[in-house]
């Protein structure tokens, strides 16, 4: 069928070019542009995403600034200094046990 004949058959119909049209902006508004609804999708997800990324750095920020407090303490910066980089004073002995 051309393109030519596709027209008659769709002028005949009352509602044809009625159809046609709409199927048009359809197809345009979901597939093609900047604005198609599949950009958008994507978009959504991607902001989605971020959003996720922010609150992971905005906790781990929190966390951080909580350990940085701690450390003001004379008493808590040495536990830290213990615990984590196992420190010790001259006189001690340090026994490392795994769980």
């Amino acid at each position: 069928m051309k393109i030519s004949e596709f027209w008659t058959y769709i002028q005949v119909r009352k509602w044809g070019k009625y159809v046609v049209t709409i199927l048009l902006f359809l197809t345009v508004f979901l597939f093609i542009g900047d604005q198609s609804l599949v950009r958008f999708v994507r978009r959504h997800r991607e902001i989605r995403q971020m959003e996720e990324q922010r609150d992971m750095y905005r906790k781990a920020t929190d966390e951080a600034q909580r350990e940085i407090l701690l450390l003001h303490n004379k008493d808590s910066l040495e536990r830290y200094a213990r615990e984590h980089y196992y420190m010790h004073n001259a006189d001690e002995e340090i026994f490392l046990i795994e769980e």
